[in-house]
């Protein structure tokens, strides 16, 4: 069978993201496994949005983040909890927006020419299992829609209908558990 992502890029961007959104439902399947699938869904985000200029992710592995499947340049291949925007994304557990990369302190240039970002924690049963990160080579890509779209991505990737939240998890990902209740928020950097 041949995966397609047709989406319209002359289309406004909200409805290009509803657009991926219903085509990931039959693109992303429990049949599928986890590098299968997370390695779908970061081409049809690259495809899908021309302002990402790398979308991937990186998965927790003990202490640390580690890249797994993505789209775009080479890539940083760990990030500490903590630091830079990965990093600290997955210690706060929360969506940190970066409106432009130079004014993040203790950002990690793996590609010199991003200039905003955007990290969405993968948490599921108020464990961390990882971050998903993208980059753009523009400043100010990314805003509180991009956010929703990403959550929403997440939600569907981690909990579609068919499967029941705890039936995910497989040996590759350890994840860690939380200390407190997890709250969707957003951080935008200065």
């Amino acid at each position: 069978m041949a995966e397609e992502i047709s989406i319209d890029k002359h289309l406004a961007e909200e409805e290009r993201y509803r657009l991926l959104l219903s085509q990931l439902k039959v693109l992303l399947t429990k049949e599928d496994n986890l590098i299968s699938n997370l390695s779908n869904l970061t081409a049809a985000i690259k495809d899908t949005l021309e302002k990402v200029s790398w979308v991937g992710f990186y998965l927790l592995d003990r202490q640390k983040l580690y890249l797994g499947p993505f789209q775009g340049k080479v890539a940083c291949t760990n990030i500490e909890i903590g630091k830079g925007v990965c990093g600290t994304s997955a210690s706060k557990r929360e969506t940190i927006i970066v409106p432009d990369v130079n004014n993040f302190p203790g950002h990690i240039f793996c590609d010199s020419s991003s200039k905003s970002e955007i990290v969405v924690p993968l948490i599921k049963n108020n464990s961390l299992l990882g971050v998903l990160d993208l980059d753009s080579h523009e400043y100010n890509s990314f805003c509180k829609m991009d956010k929703k779209y990403f959550y929403l991505s997440y939600l569907h990737f981690f909990f579609p209908q068919h499967q029941s939240p705890g039936n995910f998890l497989i040996p590759i990902l350890k994840p860690i558990p939380a200390a407190v209740a997890i709250q969707p928020s957003v951080v935008f950097a200065k």
